[in-house]
């Protein structure tokens, strides 16, 4: 694969799914034993089907869920996403009731790939920061 196939697999999947919500161009982005590596939750199931509910339950928890793409390093395995993660919060959240409440946050993906597909995803999130604006905690 190219740098500019790999920042395009990258570009599709904030875009497409998390920002539209397609969720089943996850079958066509990711690889089937694709690995999330997400912190504060465990390990959903190998393959796109560990993640479409993830993504189902953002959108549904902040409908208008939007991830701009700050910055991209890109290598021919692998890419370095730096984004900024906005959204109201009007639906429930991983257990928190709706708050009504902005989000502005960023976060630090690093996505594997292989054959052209996301295998693997590293991320790391601004959470205290997102749990203050939410005002969970002080």
């Amino acid at each position: 694969m190219s740098l500019q196939a790999n920042a395009r697999l990258i570009e599709r999947y904030f875009e497409e799914v998390w920002n539209q919500g397609k969720v089943d161009v996850l079958d066509e982005l990711l690889t089937s034993d694709y690995r999330n590596h997400s912190p504060g939750l465990p390990d959903p199931q190998p393959g796109p089907a560990g993640l479409k509910p993830i993504v189902l339950m953002m959108r549904s928890g902040i409908p208008d869920l939007h991830y701009a793409i700050e910055d991209l390093v890109v290598t021919a395995d692998r890419v370095a996403a730096y984004v900024r993660m906005t959204g109201t919060h009007t639906g429930s959240l991983f257990g928190i009731e709706p708050t009504g409440k902005s989000i502005d946050v960023r976060q630090m993906q690093i996505e594997w790939i292989r054959d052209g597909r996301i295998c693997q995803h590293w991320r790391i999130t601004e959470d205290l920061k997102m749990m203050r604006q939410l005002g969970v905690i002080l």
